[in-house]
């Protein structure tokens, strides 16, 4: 699956320069919301947005910002250059990224992902990018099945369901502790079928030194790296793939398990809501096997139902 969907920031500058560039009648203008100017050229569509951030969609998207955004807006070459802008990001290493942290249903997800020159090469011809970038559950289970398929079996894939995260969090106090935890033996599991990788990076949420303390004797060996973006990087971009499908995965089995029709994502309303209808019909027992029950609304679906968190038992007892 080739990439086809790319988003570059634009400065100011080079905002006013797109939209005049836009206003060419080989353009054809259309509308799109939160946009300063959208328009479709013959094999793609370009939409600008008010944060700066430019959208550039089609089978013809590599090819417009290679010969026309860049020389005439931006006035760099990128595309296609990563390996000379980022030349760490073809050696050989590990990314790890991981899924579910910000969503009261499902478990947390952490997956690694090893790569070198000819799988970053793989990887990118694929459309292997940051989950967060992808809009479509169907689209990143592919991908990560595509992914899955390339790597030769080296990647690794940590799951904390919610029985285990809530005692987890009971002892540590700390999501990103068990961030930590999960991160190191998502590195260790992989050091397994790698052994001489020489670096680990992931993205930056909290002190190296917690995953550092974490891993154990295999791990100690390899070098860790942090940095904010970091899903700029395959590896790691890879790995958040993986990590969201086995999240997305998960969700669905919960679904046949708890007859529920759809767990919905993050901790909206909508989730407020089939909490709460959860806890009305099994009791609130329920929410320590589908849910991370430090999250505060824990407290809203607990009351909604005449239930305090005294009624659960004191291993999740504790909130944020």
């Amino acid at each position: 699956m080739k990439q086809n969907s790319y988003t570059i920031v634009l400065s100011p500058d080079q905002q006013k320069k797109l939209i005049s560039l836009l206003s060419n009648p080989k353009y054809k203008a259309v509308q799109v919301p939160h946009t300063q100017v959208a328009a479709a050229a013959e094999n793609c569509r370009i939409n600008l947005y008010n944060s700066g951030k430019c959208l550039v969609q089609g089978k013809g998207a590599e090819e417009w910002i290679t010969f026309t955004l860049e020389p005439e807006v931006t006035g760099e070459a990128r595309l296609g250059y990563e390996a000379v802008l980022d030349p760490e990001s073809i050696q050989p290493h590990m990314g790890i990224d991981e899924s579910g942290k910000g969503d009261l249903f499902g478990p947390l997800v952490i997956a690694s992902v090893y790569t070198d020159e000819k799988t970053v090469e793989i990887l990118r011809e694929i459309g292997a990018k940051d989950s967060k970038r992808i809009s479509s559950d169907r689209v990143a289970l592919q991908l990560a099945s595509d992914i899955r398929k390339k790597l030769d079996g080296k990647f690794a894939i940590v799951t904390l369901g919610m029985e285990a995260y809530n005692r987890m969090y009971a002892s540590m106090k700390n999501v990103n502790r068990i961030l930590a935890w999960g991160h190191a033996r998502a590195i260790e599991n992989l050091l397994e079928k790698v052994p001489d990788c020489p670096r680990a990076l992931s993205d930056k949420f909290g002190p190296t030194h917690r995953i550092e303390s974490a891993l154990m004797k295999n791990g100690k060996k390899i070098k860790m790296d942090q940095r904010t973006k970091a899903e700029s990087d395959p590896a790691v971009a890879a790995a958040s793939i993986l990590a969201r499908a086995a999240f997305l995965n998960a969700l669905r089995n919960m679904e046949k398990t708890f007859g529920i029709e759809t767990v919905p994502k993050g901790c909206s309303s909508k989730v407020k809501q089939i909490a709460t209808e959860l806890v009305a019909d099994q009791g609130p027992g329920i929410l320590l096997k589908t849910c991370k029950c430090h999250f505060r609304t824990t407290d809203q679906v607990l009351a909604a139902n005449g239930y305090t968190r005294a009624d659960l038992p004191c291993s999740a007892s504790s909130k944020n």
